[in-house]
C-alpha cells in the first residue's frame, strides 16, 4: 500500500523552464512574440514540416485548419467517435456535419476500411486521431484522401513525437494539430499547434489566429512594426503567448528522452500485466513509434468502477479514455446517434481505463502501480 498519493499526470518542469518564463518576463514580452517565433521554428523542426503555427490550444488548431479549407455550412467531416469534445465540436462549430467513422479494436484508432463507406458528394476531410500517442495508419487514409480530393486534418493531440513508417507525425496530413496540454508529453501549459507543408495555407492561419489582423501583427509592438493595420478576415483570438513558448521551449528539447522514459515504464506495465488472463495491454503497431501518451487498460472480466474506486484507496489515480462522442446527449439529440452505432467503440470505452504514465514517476511508482493492479485482480 503506498502511503503517498500518485496523481494521474504531473507536467515534468524543472529550473530550465522556470527561468525560460522568467527571462520572457523580463524582457517584457508577455504575449505573442519572439520566443513564440523561436517556439514554431523548434515544432517544424522537429516535426519535419515546413510551417509551424502556435496557437492557444489544439482546439483552436482544428477550428482554424477546418476554416483554412473553406468547410462549412452542407459540408461533411469524416472522423472517429472515440476522442474527447473538441474533435467533433470543432466540426459543428464550422456549420459542417460530423460523420463518425468505427475504430480498430487493436489500436482504438479510426478503421481505414470504413472510411471510404462513409464518403458523400459533401464530404470534404477526414480528422484521423492518433490515440494515446500510437499513430492512425496514415498510408491507407491518405490514399482514401488523395482519390477522393479529400483534406486530412490530423489530430495529433496525443501525439507529439510519435511516428509513422519512420516519419514524425506533423509532416504527413495537410494539417497537424497538436496539443501542449499539462498532461501531455510536453507542455505550454495551455497551448497548441499546426504544422503544415502547404505554403499556400500559412498567411491565412496566421491571420485568422489573431482576429484576421496581418499575419505579422505582433510586430506592432517591436522596433520592426507599425502602427498600422488592416483587418482582412473574421478571425479569433488563438495566439501563443511568449510565457507559453518560453515554457515550451526546453520542454520539446527534452521531448524525446520523455517519450523514452513513457516507453520505458509502458514496456515494464506490459510485461507484468500482460500475464493476468482477464486484461489486455496495449497493441503496439510495428509500421508506427508508439509514444504513450497514455497507457489504456482493458478490463474483459472486472468490474471498470470497481477497479477505479480501489486503485483511489490504494492512493493511485486513474482515468479512463474516452465516453465515445455518439453518447453524449447533444450528438444524440443533434445527429441522432444511439447506442449501438459504433460498436468497437463502445466495446473499448465500457472496458478501458487508463494507469498513471508520465516521466515524473519513479520505477518504484510504476511497481507499486502494478503491485495495486495485481492485488485488486488477485485479492
Amino acid at each position: 500500500m503506498r502511503t503517498e498519493f500518485l496523481p494521474y499526470c504531473q507536467p515534468s518542469i524543472n529550473d530550465e523552464e522556470i527561468e525560460s518564463v522568467l527571462d520572457s518576463l523580463r524582457s517584457g514580452w508577455l504575449t505573442m512574440g519572439p520566443k513564440t517565433i523561436e517556439f514554431e521554428n523548434l515544432i517544424a523542426k522537429y516535426t519535419g514540416a515546413k510551417h509551424a503555427i502556435a496557437v492557444s490550444s489544439c482546439t483552436a488548431a482544428l477550428h482554424l485548419s477546418l476554416l483554412a479549407c473553406g468547410i462549412g455550412k452542407n459540408d461533411e467531416v469524416i472522423t472517429t467517435p472515440y476522442t474527447f469534445a473538441s474533435t467533433g465540436n470543432v466540426i459543428v462549430q464550422v456549420g459542417a456535419k460530423p460523420v463518425f467513422v468505427d475504430v480498430r479494436k487493436d489500436t482504438y484508432n479510426i478503421d481505414p476500411e470504413k472510411i471510404e463507406d462513409a464518403i458523400t458528394p459533401n464530404t470534404k476531410a477526414i480528422i484521423p486521431v492518433h490515440f494515446a500517442g500510437q499513430s492512425c495508419d496514415m498510408h491507407e487514409i491518405m490514399k482514401i484522401a488523395e482519390k477522393n480530393n479529400l483534406f486530412v486534418i490530423e489530430d495529433a493531440a496525443h501525439a507529439i513525437g510519435s511516428e509513422y513508417h519512420g516519419k514524425k507525425i506533423g509532416c504527413i496530413g495537410d494539417f497537424t494539430c497538436f496539443s501542449f496540454y499539462p498532461t501531455k508529453n510536453m507542455t505550454t501549459g495551455e497551448g497548441g499547434a499546426i504544422t503544415t507543408n502547404n505554403d499556400e495555407f500559412v498567411d491565412k492561419l496566421k491571420s485568422l489566429r489573431l482576429h484576421g489582423i496581418s499575419k505579422d501583427a505582433w510586430k506592432r509592438y517591436s522596433n520592426q512594426g507599425n502602427w498600422y493595420y488592416e483587418i482582412e478576415d473574421c478571425g479569433w483570438k488563438y495566439n501563443m503567448t511568449d510565457l507559453q513558448a518560453a515554457l515550451g521551449i526546453p520542454q520539446i528539447k527534452k521531448l524525446d528522452t520523455f517519450c523514452d522514459i513513457r516507453k520505458k515504464y509502458a514496456d515494464i506495465y506490459t510485461k507484468s500485466l500482460c500475464r493476468i488472463e482477464g486484461i489486455i495491454t496495449p497493441y503496439e503497431d510495428l509500421d508506427a513509434k508508439h509514444v504513450y501518451h497514455l497507457y489504456p487498460l482493458l478490463l474483459e472480466k472486472y468490474n471498470r468502477a470497481k477497479f477505479i474506486e480501489e486503485m483511489g484507496k490504494r492512493n493511485i489515480s486513474c482515468s479512463v479514455h474516452f465516453i465515445p462522442l455518439h453518447l453524449h446527449p447533444f450528438y444524440k439529440n443533434q445527429f441522432g446517434f444511439k447506442k449501438g452505432d459504433f460498436p468497437n467503440a463502445e466495446w473499448l470505452y465500457e472496458r478501458e481505463v487508463s494507469l498513471p504514465l508520465y516521466p515524473k514517476m519513479k520505477i518504484e511508482d510504476v511497481r507499486s502501480v502494478i503491485e495495486a493492479v495485481e492485488d485488486i485482480i488477485f485479492s
